[in-house]
């Protein structure tokens, strides 16, 4: 019985093909889908003559032009065609092997084509294209299909973010799918660098050309959703058989007993974390050598500290790309103090400018800055060290005094709470808080002029050298914080009220605590609105006046001056 149903399945195919065929004689080269579904069922009942005829017509199909559901049936009849020879360990012959080629070859062009536009057709690409990464080797990874797929989707010139977002939800939870990714972006960054330095900015694989950072933020999304490897056991799952297992790793060796504490998995287990953790650092190494944009960048530094530092085999391989974004200046340095501050206090990394390049950013636009709150947070935590010297405690001080002057209200308030730290930390400086000045010290400031004003009881002289990027020669030591005595009446009430603060002796550390920095780093006009708002104040300031002022202010708020407003009514 079965003899004669193979012999009829194979009459029929033989008919339908013979039916194919005489259309395509007559100029009608598209099948309908009804006659699409009949070959594909063809195909898996044909005689090994015909499937090359099944086949070929099926590739014909597999193409970003055709329609959805055209190429979705034919992908997943070759599918199942080709999976099922690879299961059952058969050897396709010359031809079927070039097919099965072609058919890999199609499937990757759709993945990276514009016209690839359907769900459904994206996600059999994708299934496919996974299945014989898996099974083309005898059930191990095939890197060089699963790179090809990855290579073509970072070279398009398209937004392949579905073909990402399944990769990182589908399997980059697998370790030996991670483990390969990170050898393809090495490889695909080295590339990229090579044709840099040849003065090639654009990349391309056989197909339009992307520009150069459409690709390395490609890469950047990959590398940076690839979860870090963790303690528990679904972190050690592997997707393909023999991940990093030489051949007799499987079998039990008689004269070696596991532990009940299963040391010999844990064994395994540490070597496969120490070889992820190298590939791990070579791909992120690789990367940071390529031209980022200045987007990428801020990303990476953001992402640096927490997400790539903890997980690199020698974190200290990142000091010179940290130290070159520190001497950037502006936001990029206020991002790269995070994971260089990371590296001095948990890898022994020195850095002996560290002080004096970050007092060269205490600038008022540091206040403004989208990523202000871990920058100021930082800054509290850089400066909390006993072994701090005064001139340097005493320079950030008086110079985040000086800022409180013009930067927002929420910037002054944040400004308080680090100066209140400073003081209480470092009593040494509190000399600051209420510094007068007698006789003949003045010859200390080496400042002939400033000296005799000072000693002739001139007012508004201030040592400190405002503009000075060198803390040790900015004479904060010689001044006081007079600064932080002007926002006694600053005209935003909370700032006001917060000042008080400093009333306290800080040098009687039991009478008071720090100030958390991060309740107020974060700080805006709308954050002190809203504080305000919620205040139940009993007494309320009110302005009483006898007849209608006709102006702004009055002439008493400004004893000594005169205004000519027939003089200006003219200009």
């Amino acid at each position: 019985m079965a003899s004669k149903r193979c012999h009829r399945d194979t009459s029929t195919t033989t008919e339908f093909l013979k039916g194919c065929g005489q259309k395509k004689r007559k100029g009608e080269v598209k099948l309908s889908f009804p006659e699409l579904e009949e070959l594909s069922r063809q195909l898996l009942v044909a005689s090994s003559s015909e499937n090359e005829n099944c086949v070929r017509i099926l590739l014909n199909y597999t193409t970003p032009e055709s329609d959805a559901e055209f190429v979705v049936q034919s992908i997943l009849s070759l599918q199942t065609f080709f999976a099922v020879r690879l299961l059952d360990g058969h050897v396709f012959d010359s031809g079927l092997r070039t097919m099965f080629d072609d058919f890999l070859a199609h499937l990757i062009h759709i993945a990276s084509s514009p016209l690839c536009k359907f769900h459904l057709v994206r996600m059999a690409v994708l299934e496919a294209i996974m299945v014989f990464v898996k099974l083309n080797k005898k059930g191990h990874f095939c890197f060089t299909l699963y790179q090809s797929l990855i290579q073509a989707l970072i070279y398009s010139p398209l937004e392949v973010d579905f073909f990402l977002d399944s990769l990182v939800s589908n399997y980059f939870n697998y370790i030996d799918v991670r483990y390969f990714t990170f050898m393809t972006m090495q490889n695909i960054c080295n590339t990229l660098d090579k044709r840099i330095s040849s003065g090639n900015n654009y990349v391309t694989q056989d197909g339009p050309q992307a520009s150069l950072d459409h690709s390395i933020s490609k890469i950047h999304f990959i590398l940076s959703h690839i979860p870090p490897l963790g303690d528990s056991d679904t972190d050690f799952e592997v997707w393909s058989e023999g991940f990093l297992s030489k051949e007799g790793d499987n079998q039990v060796n008689p004269k070696r007993k596991e532990g009940k504490d299963g040391s010999e998995k844990k064994d395994k287990s540490a070597k496969k974390r120490v070889k992820l953790k190298l590939k791990f650092t070579k791909a992120w190494m690789s990367f940071l050598k390529l031209p980022l944009s200045v987007e990428v960048y801020k990303e990476v530094l953001v992402k640096l500290p927490q997400a790539v530092i903890p997980y690199l085999s020698k974190p200290e391989m990142l000091c010179d790309f940290l130290t070159r974004s520190y001497d950037v200046g502006g936001v990029v340095s206020v991002m790269s103090l995070s994971g260089l501050f990371v590296l001095m206090t948990q890898h022994g990394i020195e850095y002996p400018d560290f002080y004096q390049k970050l007092y060269a950013l205490l600038v008022p636009s540091v206040f403004m800055a989208r990523h202000r709150a871990k920058f100021l947070e930082l800054l509290d935590v850089c400066l909390k060290s006993p072994l701090l010297p005064a001139y340097i405690a005493a320079a950030f001080a008086k110079k985040l005094s000086r800022l409180s002057l013009v930067v927002s209200p929420s910037g002054a308030l944040v400004i308080i709470a680090l100066v209140h730290n400073l003081l209480r930390r470092h009593p040494s400086i509190n000399c600051l808080v209420h510094q007068e000045f007698h006789g003949k010290t003045y010859s200390h400031y080496g400042n002939a002029d400033v000296a005799s004003d000072i000693a002739r009881g001139k007012q508004g002289v201030d040592v400190f050298k405002d503009k000075e990027s060198d803390p040790l020669k900015s004479n904060a030591m010689r001044s006081s914080l007079w600064e932080i005595d002007m926002l006694r009446h600053h005209y935003c009430p909370p700032v006001s009220r917060f000042v008080l603060s400093l009333e306290n002796d800080l040098t009687v550390r039991a009478r008071t605590t720090e100030m958390t920095v991060s309740d107020f780093s974060s700080g805006s006009y709308s954050t002190i609105f809203k504080d305000e708002m919620r205040r139940r104040v009993k007494q309320v300031p009110l302005a009483f006046y006898k007849t209608t002022p006709t102006s702004l202010f009055s002439e008493s708020d400004f004893p000594g001056w005169t205004f000519n407003c027939e003089q200006l009514k003219v200009m």
